[in-house]
C-alpha cells in the first residue's frame, strides 16, 4: 500500500474546512447554481461569494459554465463528491434551503426564468 500524501490530503481538507465553501459545495453537488442563488444561500455579497468560488475553481474542484450573462458552477471533482457524501450524507434531492430561496429572490438566470 502506498504511503498517503499528507500534504495533498491536508490541502484538500482545508478547502472543505471552511463553512461557507462547504455550504457552496453542498448546494452545487446537487445541481449547478448561479452566483445569485449562492449569494442568497450564504447571505453574503457577490464579491465574497466569487472569492470562495475562485478558491474552489483554482483547486480544480468546481467548474463554471456561462449561459448568456449568467455563470453556473458545478462540482466536477469525483473524489470531493465522495468525501461530501461521507461528511454530509447522501443526496436526497434539492437542498431544501436553496429551493425556498429561489422562490424568494428575483433572479434573472435561465433556471429561474426559462423564457
Amino acid at each position: 500500500m502506498a504511503k498517503p500524501d499528507y500534504t495533498y490530503l491536508s490541502s484538500r481538507l482545508k478547502l472543505l474546512a471552511h463553512p461557507e465553501r462547504l455550504r457552496i459545495l453542498d448546494a452545487i453537488r446537487r445541481d449547478a447554481e448561479c452566483v445569485c442563488h449562492l449569494e442568497a444561500l450564504l447571505d453574503k455579497p457577490q464579491p465574497y461569494v466569487s472569492q470562495q468560488l475562485k478558491v474552489l475553481r483554482d483547486a480544480g474542484i468546481i467548474a463554471d459554465e456561462k449561459q448568456g450573462q449568467n455563470v453556473f458552477y458545478r462540482l466536477t471533482d469525483t473524489e470531493i463528491r465522495g468525501w461530501l457524501e461521507a461528511i454530509l450524507g447522501p443526496l436526497g434531492g434539492s437542498l431544501p434551503e436553496m429551493t425556498r430561496l429561489k422562490q424568494e429572490i428575483l433572479c434573472p438566470c435561465p433556471k429561474c426564468n426559462p423564457e
